[in-house]
């Protein structure tokens, strides 16, 4: 007989209530939030967007057609949103949202016919009546109005696209489909919640072009086998994410072996250091006035890179040379440009860490520097915000480094 699979013990209580959510942001923290569903198969994956909405702190109130509810529960709706679901007008006149304004609207999916309706100023039934009434809001509010198409690619004509085109003239954010298949498919949750904190954010870098790096970038020994090291370009996913949630203009390059990116952050992987040189040095007359270098960047690299694969059991001896400092090449080739770089040490104190930086602060406009003693004392990433002639800022974990340096990009600009 064989093993279970587990050992049948209950899970671990939790603090959580039974439709409570683990919150992992609060980027719409008292934001809330009309969720349109209309009649598209796609409303089924709706209960975990609503989840997911929430976990950013949002509340969710949804708005629903009579053929959206075909394909999912009403039950699950209200479970999942702890709201009612709406689908008809009433005396209170919900599509208006006097009492309790809505932050902004996000319509998934949108069918060919509820885009065409509310396109032309059709609002026959009460998704299409919030709709209109949006509209107006956004126009005096600036409040967002996001629309995501779902149907099949047959119904993709050039109807469509005339109301999507007007759409957009109208100020609403058409938020592009997964294209797959022939058809436009709802993208996945990640990408949904994203743009929406994007459309609800300040803006403090809307319109600014960034460069941010991050992630190893490995050296070959052979054609097959790498030297590389163990950082995983996480920081500068981070800041990423913030800065294009704020508005920037985002051109992230990763490393071979970093962990995967946010679907809605545009990003660029590459193999070793040879091409993470090549990319960084002509990606920035591309018109970034900013670069943040949290790459892991090789220091050496082997004198020689062997032409095949080496023959394993035998003990070798490799000689290795230093490689090209990627961030002097581009302050010599861009010196007028806004650079963030990073300095890492070990069993270094304080205040020769700080010393390292200040020297370094002098070239660059901003050093974040860290030990790992420190990591090891806190149990979370610190860093040291070093600018010349300013005191330094220390700083602890991963999203209040990025949001930091991030405050320092934004005074620049």
């Amino acid at each position: 007989m064989s093993e279970p699979l587990w050992d049948f013990m209950p899970p671990l209580s939790s603090d959580l209530q039974d439709r409570e959510v683990s919150q992992r942001g609060s980027r719409l923290s008292n934001k809330r939030i009309a969720l349109i569903l209309s009649g598209s198969i796609a409303a089924y994956r709706s209960p975990d967007l609503i989840r997911d909405l929430r976990r950013e702190g949002a509340e969710v109130q949804v708005f629903a057609t009579a053929d959206a509810l075909r394909y999912v529960a009403r039950e699950a709706l209200e479970w999942t949103s702890l709201n009612p679901v709406l689908t008809e007008s009433s005396p209170n006149a919900e599509h208006l949202s006097d009492n309790s304004p809505f932050s902004a609207y996000l319509v998934a999916p949108a069918t060919y016919n509820l885009l065409n309706k509310f396109a032309w100023g059709i609002a026959d039934d009460l998704p299409t009546a919030l709709l209109a009434s949006a509209l107006g809001r956004a126009e005096r509010a600036k409040t967002p109005i996001l629309v995501v198409p779902t149907m099949h690619g047959s119904m993709h004509n050039q109807i469509l696209q005339e109301s999507l085109q007007r759409l957009h003239d109208y100020g609403v954010t058409v938020v592009p489909p997964r294209q797959e298949n022939g058809k436009n498919n709802l993208p996945d949750n990640e990408f949904l919640v994203g743009h929406l904190m994007r459309s609800l954010s300040a803006g403090t870098l809307k319109g600014q072009q960034l460069m941010i790096t991050g992630g190893p970038t490995p050296v070959w020994v052979d054609h097959v086998r790498l030297f590389t090291n163990r950082f995983t370009g996480a920081l500068a996913i981070e800041i990423a994410k913030q800065a294009w949630v704020e508005g920037a203009a985002i051109q992230l390059i990763l490393g071979q072996g970093s962990l995967p990116a946010p679907s809605y952050l545009p990003h660029q992987r590459v193999v070793d250091f040879s091409s993470y040189r090549q990319k960084v040095l002509s990606g920035l007359d591309d018109g970034a006035r900013t670069a943040i270098f949290s790459a892991a960047v090789a220091d050496y690299q082997p004198s020689q890179v062997y032409p095949g694969k080496l023959p394993s059991g035998q003990q070798l001896t490799l000689s290795f040379e230093q490689t090209p400092k990627v961030i002097r090449e581009v302050r010599a080739t861009h010196p007028k440009l806004n650079m963030v770089t990073f300095k890492y040490e070990e069993n270094r104190t304080h205040r020769e860490l700080m010393a390292i930086a200040r020297e370094r602060s002098k070239e660059y406009q901003l050093v974040v520097a860290n030990r790992g003693e420190e990591f090891i004392e806190y149990g979370d990433q610190v860093a040291w915000l070093v600018e010349n002639n300013k005191p330094e800022e220390q700083v602890i974990s991963k999203p209040a480094i990025a949001k930091a340096v991030l405050e320092r990009v934004a005074s620049w600009l």
